[in-house]
Parts: structure tokens; sequence; C-alpha cells
């Protein structure tokens, strides 16, 4: 690597924001190679010491190596997010084996584990008050001691040299995986000719449709996918014979063709499988588990199947009205008309037309006096916009947060729109961890996939689009809160089936009168959004849940299927594989498709989910108990936010999660809160 790359030593920029415009991705590139080199250099170091293993020498040293790694990976790993081309996404390829090699020979190296394993057992022969660590400190052994053992550090040579090659397909096909899926949904696209089929969509919808039609060089409207089964137009389009084109696209992806991911799913959870026998578990899931809040697949068994009979029955409630509403027009309603009747229900019944909403739900307008204003209430954070700051994209703006007294907290980065190269869905990711060891502290940035206004016209979002928002500025807030010592800790770095229950908790403000009065303002005449409107949507609050959580459920249930295989388990198609999977669970519905089906599962095929897609409704659990600790006390009050941002948020993975949920709580999490929400039980 040249001197002259951008990426050889921190920014000079505040908080060590990545000099965008400096950087190539032949610097990221570059930087990657190099900065796997400079770390083995220094494993190296740290393993062949000859000096006693002590908790500096070889914890601390470990958390101290790899910066340039870290610097490199993060900034190439949210471009191939946020901003993917042709020559990342070779990049992308070539780089994926060579990190899991990186990463199997730190795991997997003898002489640096019998290090590790030292100061574990010394710890453990000195007891809790005995090693004169302070508890984060202490935890940070175990939790290094628990990576490498659960990484494969006890196998023997031939273990370690067959998880090796197996980590290695891994990760090449999860990168295939999602490139596959990438295309296959920019493919899928559907493209109209005749704006009369558009009808029941707003004006600002069509124009984005003509928007996205142009961005690709294309005649006439495109309507562009999300990442879920649900697509959002499904509500509003009059044209039936549309509605089943964009459904068909959207479950149709990536399983056939050039981008068919159905050979690649399989492959991985066979290899999955492989793995776990490999490391001593009967499946992929019991592995991941291993490490996880739930503690067993027993217990995730045992609150997934307390769920099932009810959502079903909501669900079969809820086809009933529809097929009432639907058989006015003649039809018997499909997959790709309980969007569009469900809102008829919700206008007819509950008073409550959710399109007309948008223009009460401004982009600018939420962040700004919405998800930024609960913050301040809450937490005393305010954010200032830094325009002279660049991000990677023309579409990315920056804010300098400070704390209530004028501290310096951190940078966040927002990029809301949809475009192509942008991977679907929403998601927060870091640039900068926050480390009392290394000095830093946070820069974030949220990504969304919203179509935005016709040029000279604002953006105006959905009401999931709103709690959407809402919901990723509560990961944002997680790692700007952070304030430990170690990186390994920082912000989101909890268990995988925790790391939701912050951000579904900053969803529950996104209505609550002091904020939704204070954003919820119609585009136009200012005017708030009207109190019959509040009251209506209170009413129709439990409408839709049971679709909601059958859906949820159908996904959460195949992504276990997949992952509780052995390697003996006859798959067959993947088809019928997820066809059976969803029958013997009892959640398959011709109505209500899973979230996700397999070729377009993201979060577990090439995300960090696998077998824990269960965690969004684990952690409702302790979300929805912890709605009713604010309420009880009062609700949105600064004395409320320093609890939750000092006991639980700025913390992160330094304490046990359920430990500092019951320094909030003061005591385990009620699930009755969250029945109730769901509309599970009275």
């Amino acid at each position: 690597m040249t001197s002259a790359n951008p990426l050889l030593q921190p920014s000079s920029l505040p908080f060590e924001l990545p000099p965008f415009a400096d950087i190539s991705l032949e610097h990221c590139r570059d930087a990657v190679l190099a900065g796997m080199g400079e770390q083995r250099a220094e494993v190296a170091a740290i393993a062949g010491a000859a000096e006693p293993a002590t908790f500096e020498n070889t914890v601390v040293a470990l958390e101290r190596s790899g910066r340039l790694l870290r610097r490199a990976n993060a900034v190439l790993g949210n471009l191939s997010s946020s901003l993917s081309t042709p020559r990342l996404r070779e990049i992308e390829r070539e780089l994926a084996p060579l990190q899991s090699a990186h990463s199997d020979a730190i795991r997997l190296d003898p002489a640096l584990f019998a290090r590790i394993d030292a100061v574990n057992a010394g710890l453990e022969r000195a007891g809790e008050d005995g090693a004169g660590l302070d508890p984060e400190s202490h935890r940070l052994v175990e939790r290094y001691h628990l990576d490498f053992v659960l990484a494969g550090a006890r196998l023997d040579e031939a273990g370690r040299a067959r998880l090796t090659e197996l980590n290695r397909e891994l990760s090449e096909l999860s990168t295939t995986f999602a490139q596959n899926l990438q295309a296959a949904t920019e493919a899928a696209a559907v493209q109209v000719d005749d704006v009369a089929r558009l009808d029941g969509l707003g004006p600002e919808e069509v124009a984005a449709a003509a928007g996205a039609a142009a961005d690709r060089g294309l005649p006439g409207y495109l309507l562009t996918l999300v990442l879920p089964t649900g697509q959002p137009v499904l509500a509003k389009l009059r044209d039936r014979e549309l509605r089943r084109q964009v459904h068909e696209a959207s479950v149709g992806r990536a399983s056939g063709g050039e981008h068919d991911n159905g050979p690649v799913a399989v492959r991985i959870a066979r290899l999955r499988a492989d793995r776990a026998r490999l490391l001593g578990f009967d499946t992929h899931a019991d592995l991941v588990l291993a490490d996880q809040t739930a503690g067993s697949a027993a217990a995730v068994d045992a609150m997934l199947a307390s769920m099932v009979g009810p959502s079903v029955a909501n669900a079969r409630s809820e086809a009933a009205v529809l097929a009432e509403v639907a058989a006015a027009d003649g039809v018997e309603p499909a997959a790709w008309d309980w969007a569009f009747y469900s809102e008829r229900v919700r206008a007819e019944r509950y008073a409550v037309d959710t399109a007309a909403l948008r223009p009460f739900f401004e982009l600018e307008r939420v962040l700004v006096d919405g998800v930024f204003h609960a913050a301040e209430l809450l937490y005393g954070y305010r954010f200032t916009p830094r325009p002279e700051l660049a991000g990677y994209h023309p579409d990315v703006r920056v804010w300098e947060v400070t704390d209530a007294a004028g501290g310096a907290v951190g940078l966040y980065l927002g990029d809301f729109s949809a475009r192509e190269g942008k991977r679907g869905g929403a998601w927060m990711s870091s640039f900068v961890t926050q480390s009392g060891l290394l000095g830093t502290r946070p820069v974030v940035v949220n990504n969304l996939n919203v179509n935005r206004g016709a040029p000279g016209q604002p953006t105006l979002l959905s009401l999931s689009e709103v709690d959407t928002l809402f919901h990723e500025f509560g990961h944002a807030l997680h790692a700007l809160s952070s304030a430990v010592t170690y990186p390994r800790f920082a912000g989101t770095a909890v268990p995988r089936d925790f790391v939701e229950f912050p951000s579904q908790v900053n969803e529950m403000w996104a209505m609550w009168p002091e904020v939704r009065d204070h954003y919820a303002r119609h585009v136009e005449t200012g005017r708030p959004l009207p109190a019959e409107v509040v009251t209506a949507l209170d009413a129709a609050a439990l409408w839709g849940e049971g679709f909601a959580t059958l859906e949820y459920l159908a996904a959460t249930l195949l992504d276990q299927a997949w992952h509780r295989i052995t390697p003996e388990t006859e798959i067959g198609e993947p088809a019928e594989f997820e066809a059976r999977a969803l029958a013997q669970a009892g959640v398959a519905s011709d109505l209500v498709p899973p979230r996700y089906r397999t070729t377009y599962f993201q979060h577990v095929f090439a995300g960090g989910y696998a077998a824990g897609y269960y965690s969004y409704i684990w952690s409702e659990v302790l979300d929805a108990d912890t709605v009713e600790w604010f309420k009880e006390n009062g609700g949105l009050r600064r004395e409320n936010g320093e609890i939750f941002r000092s006991r639980l948020l700025a913390v992160g993975g330094s304490v046990d999660p359920l430990a500092a949920f019951r320094a909030v709580r003061g005591r385990d999490a009620d699930p009755g809160p969250l029945l109730r929400r769901r509309g599970l039980a009275a």
C-alpha cells in the first residue's frame, strides 16, 4: 500500500470521518490487504511473546490490533451496501475468502489461544475480585475466551484445517447470495407504460416511479422492489393485474435463472450444519444459541409455539373480513390483494386512510422535529448540520451530535433515498466505533430506501417508513451513547437477540403525543395531524396484527428450519423444503406468505441473523415491557432517558444484557405487554 492511500492513517477530519472524496475503491482494496498483513504481524508478536500471558500483553493487545483493517473494512463494507458497482463486487468476491482465512488464522492459532486460555484460567482461579481487573476487563477476558472456543480453537490440526475450508466457502457463498439478490431485485422491478395503471398512487409516488425509470434510461414508470415480500404499492394500486405482477416479481426474486439463490441457500445451510457438527453441536441453531440471551433452542421453540396458534387464528379472522369486502368487487382475495383490501377495511371501519397521511410525514420534518426532537427530550442530544463534511454520495448528509452540556458525542450520517447500487431494506452501521482504549468517538450512518420526491418537491413518508426511521435511529442511539473502554463492547456489539431491543424501544416515540405533535404537520398547510385521525389510528392499532405476526413467524420458523438440519438431512429442492417447513410449523398460508422467502432472505443467508431472526420478537418482549416502565414513570422525561442511556445504551456489551435490562426495569421481562400489543392475549 502506497503512502498516498488516505486509509493508511486515521482521518484528520472531525471524529475521524473518512475523507470519502479522496478514497477510491482501489484504496479500499489495498488497505484491506495491507490491514490483514499488519494485524497478522501484530498477532504473531502477541502469540510469540516470551513473557507469560497477562491481560495487558494478550487481551488488551488483541483489542488494539487491526486498526488499519478496521478502518478499511468500515469504508468498504458500507460502500458495498450503499453504493455498489461492478468493480466493487469484484473486490468483494476477491476479498471474501481472504477475510475468512484471516479471521481463522487468528481464532485458530494454537499459541494465541493458549495465552488467552492462560489469562482466563488465572481469572477463574482468582475469582471475581481477586484478579485486580475491573468488571468490564473481566468480561472482556471471558468473551474473548468464549469467542475463540466457539470459533474452533480447541479443535485438533485436522479439525482446524477442515473448519478453515468450511468458513472460506461460506464466506464466498454469502457474498454470492447478496450479489445475486441485489441484481435479481433490480431486474425484477416492474415497468409500466400507461400511467393509468398506476391509479391509486399519489402524485409524488407516480413521480418517483417516473424518476426510477428515467434513472435507468427506460420509458414510462418503474415500480422498484423493497426487500420484504410485501411491497408498499400493493396497498394502493387499483389495477389488480398490476398488483399480481408486483407480488409475483417480489416472491420470485432470485429463484431461477442467472441469479438463482436456491442452490446457494441449500449449500450454505449444509455447510453450516457440517461446521456445527465439527464444533460439537447438533445443529447450527444450537451453535448460535450458545452465545445468545435465549440460551437454548427449547426456549426459542417455546416462545414461538406460544404465538403460532393465536396468530393463525387472528390472520384467519382478518381474512374473513377481507373476503367480505372483496366480494363487493367480485374478487376472491389472493396474496396480492391482502394489503389493498386491508387498507379499505382500515378506511371503512376505522376511518383511516394511510395513503392520505403521507403529506403529514415529510422526511426532513420527521427527522429533525421528530426523531432528533425525541432524542433531545430523552437524552439531551442535539444535532447540528455539518454541510462542509462530505458523505460517500451526494444524498448523504452529516450532523454533529453534542450532549446536554455541549460536549462532543460523535457524528450522525443520514442516507435515506433509494437508488441503483444500494441494497434493499434499512439499516444502521458504523464508520468509527467508540472506545476509551483507542480514544475514538462514534461515527454512525442510517440507511433507508425511500423514493425521493420529484425535483423541487418534498419527500413524503408512509406511516410504516416513519416507524422504520425511528427504529433505525434507535440503533444509531445505541452506538452514539456508547461509553465503554474496549471496542469489543461498543454500542450494538451485544447478542443478536438483544440488539433489536433499543431500536424497538425508540420506535414507540413516533406516535407519543409530545413527539408526534411536533413533527406530524401537513407539508403545505402546516396543520397538525387531526385529533380524529389520531383517535382512528389508535382504534385501528390491532387491525392487521394477525397478518403482521403470522408473516413474521413464518419467516422466523423458516430460518429455524434451515438451521436445524443435520449433515444427514434430506433437503431436496429449496422450494419444496420451504413448503414442508412452513406446513410442519403450522404457518403455511397462501394468503400470508413469509416476510422473506428463502431466495431473498438476506438476513440469514448473507447477514448476521442465521438461526437468529427470532431475535426481533424476543427483543420485543423486552421492548413492550419497557414501554410499560416509561409509562409508569411519567413517559418522555430526561430522568427516564438518563436511566435508560446510562444503564443500558452506554454499557453496550460490557455487561450481561439481561442484567442491563434488569438495571432499568428492576426485574426480568414480563411477556404480557407484548402479547396484548399483538392481540395474542386479552
